[in-house]
This record gives structure tokens, sequence and C-alpha cells, in this order.
């Protein structure tokens, strides 16, 4: 009779501690893990021998966008495939809840153009039995999945229900709009959520163009709903800061000035997100100093980064590698918006020979300008 439910043995274990991997076996007993290296005595339901392979705990991912996906996907392909067990949802500013029926295709376009998740995809695959943020937790309560899911309320979604059409743009929040997110902020922390994000980052926009709403923000409208989650107590404030792509590192320090500061008043974690930026490649550095000094006077800003190069498809309505090239861009100014009439104008042998022998215009801070090809296919699969 087996004494263990699963046994793994002979595994190089690396267990999230920091100490040095070592060979040794696992068990689980019961559905509980009750051994972590040395020799597990007694048989397993299950064996596993792991000789030359890894193992380490599940990984938790803090930043996925799976915000529509886990509203019908129990698998939650391809994180699942990678070893992850906790995924956390509600990032950037973006996501379904709160959201009245006539709003839903907005939030729908927001997610397609912030994280290229086709709108077509969300539209059909969601059920949309929600309207406020915990009723959006109840849903998800209603499903079990392969792994482990939190979710953040987002300041996007919030600013629509609270301010309609003024959520988009530069429209300031008054008082009373501040004061209604704050309290819905709290009413989703009392409901289960871990946190908050937003967007700040010009990077970031809609198909139409239009920027996360919350990306302009005054400080008043950050305040208050940092003040709500310091009454309730713990929660995390996500943001993807103004600057994290651009080419002028005094916007992405006078960002970090204000998270320092939210941080230590509020004795809130502000997680932000940093990149390294092609035309300052050490200003990530700098952030990360600042990041441990800002430690002296209570406050905790963690450096979300990503664990390798990012790759984007690339196209005339978005970033390519011609975005700086002077013909390129007074072509695509005469076009006034007319992809058919640039496609027609860059079709001219005159045009494109005139873009490939210019040399790039100064960097302007504009997204993704610094592309640099990775891998090239063949003529005959295009």
């Amino acid at each position: 009779m087996s004494i263990h439910d699963l046994v793994i043995r002979n595994g190089t274990v690396v267990d999230g501690t920091g100490r040095s991997q070592f060979i040794g076996d696992i068990a689980v007993t019961g559905g509980i893990l009750t051994q972590v290296g040395g020799t597990v005595v007694g048989e397993g339901a299950e064996e596993i021998d792991a000789t030359g392979l890894l193992v380490t705990p599940g990984f938790v991912d803090i930043h996925t966008h799976f915000d529509g996906q886990i509203t019908w996907d129990e698998i939650l392909e391809p994180s699942v495939s990678h070893g992850v067990t906790t995924i956390v949802a509600g990032n950037c500013g973006v996501g379904f809840a709160p959201v009245a029926p006539e709003r839903r295709e907005q939030l729908v376009q927001l997610m397609e153009g912030v994280e290229d998740i086709p709108g077509v995809a969300l539209t059909e695959g969601m059920s949309w039995d929600w309207v406020t943020y915990p009723d959006y937790l109840d849903a998800l309560d209603k499903r079990q999945w392969s792994m482990d899911v939190a979710t953040q309320i987002t300041h996007g979604a919030l600013r629509v229900w609270v301010m309609g059409d003024r959520a988009v743009g530069d429209h300031t929040a008054t008082s009373e709009d501040a004061a209604q997110m704050a309290s819905l902020v709290t009413e989703a922390l009392e409901a289960g959520a871990l946190g908050f994000s937003s967007s700040r980052t010009y990077a970031h926009q809609a198909p139409d163009g239009s920027y996360v709403p919350g990306t302009h923000a005054d400080t008043d409208e950050l305040w208050a709903i940092a003040r709500a989650m310091h009454e309730f107590g713990h929660a995390v404030f996500e943001v993807s800061p103004l600057g994290v792509v651009s080419s002028d590192p005094e916007m992405l320090i006078k960002e970090f000035d204000w998270m320092r500061r939210m941080s230590a008043e509020f004795s809130i974690p502000v997680l932000m997100i940093l990149n390294q930026i092609p035309s300052n490649i050490d200003l990530y550095r700098e952030i990360l100093d600042r990041c441990l000094e800002a430690r002296s006077d209570g406050a905790l800003v963690i450096p979300q980064v990503s664990a390798k190069s990012q790759g984007l498809l690339i196209g005339l309505t978005s970033s390519h590698a011609f975005l700086r090239r002077p013909t390129f861009r007074k072509v695509r100014e005469e076009s006034n918006g007319d992809l058919d009439a640039l496609v027609t104008r860059l079709r001219d042998p005159q045009v494109k020979a005139a873009i490939l022998s210019e040399e790039d215009l100064p960097p302007s801070g504009e997204l993704y300008e610094g592309i640099s090809v990775f891998a090239q296919n063949g003529a005959s699969i295009i």
C-alpha cells in the first residue's frame, strides 16, 4: 500500500529560498507537501524519476492580462505549460469590471488596443454575467482552473464607470468622482481584489488612439485611491508609469518621485513597470538604485521587469523599422490616416528608394522606435 500520494525522486531541487540547488526527493502526502530533500521512505501512489531535471515551486506570474480568458478557459494556456501555478490579472489599468452593459465594447476595445488581444475573442468568449467588481469575482468563483487566479481592479474600468465619457482624455476627476472611485476600490478589496492598477504611459492606446482612462489622472485622484487602500490595510498599487518607453529620462524620474511619496505616505507597495530604453540603456539601473534608496524613508517601490526581450508583430498601422525615416513620415502625414493611400504611396519605387537611403531622425520617444531584426523568414512564407 502506498504511503504517499506522490514522490518525486532524485530531482535537482531549487526551492525558491535562495539557497543552492541540491539533489533530493519530494513527497506529497494527504495533499500536503511533507518532505523536501533527503531520501523519501515509502512508495508513492505516483512516482516520478526527476533525475537530471529541475524541481521547483510553481511560478507566480504577477503580470498577466487573462482578465477575459479566465471567464471561459479553465486551462489558461500558455502559462500552465510553463510551470505557472498562480496568475495575477488586472494589470496596466485595463480590465472588465465594473462595467455597465453599454460600456462593454469600450473596455473590449481598450484591452485590444493596449494588449493586442483580439476583440472578437473577448466579445464572443466572455459571458458578461457581472456588472460590479464583486459581481465579477462571484462569476469567477463559479469556475475552476488549472492554477490559482488573483485579480486587481483597474483604473480604466473604474474611471469609465464613474465618469462616463469624461473618463477618456485629460479631463480632471472632480472631488466627487475621486471619492466614488476610492469607495469602489474599497468595495473591490473587500470582495477579494489584490489591489488596483493604472496606466500612465502613452504607449497604451485604444484602437482609436485614445489613452487608457487614468493616464492623465492628477495627484488628488491617485491619492484618494491610495488613501482608500491604506485604510483597507493591505493592497498593492500597480502602474505602468509615464516615461517607461520614452527617450526622456526626466519623465520616468518624475514618475518615480510620486510613486515613492505615495508608498511612504500610505504604507502601500507600489509595483512599477520598468524597461530598458534603447536611447538611455542605463536609466533602469538608476531607477533600481532609487528603489533601494526609497526604503530608507519607508517606501516600497518594486520594479516589474521582463525576463526576456520582447517580440512584436509590426505593421504600417502600428510600429515598424522605418518610423524615423523622413520620407516615411512625410508620406504618412500626407495620407491623412488612409491606409490604402499610404500603401499606394509606399509602392512607388522612388518613395521606397528614398526611405531605404535615409538615416533615422533623432528619437522622439515614440513607442518601439528601437526595433531590430531578431529572426528572418524566407519570402516563400509571406
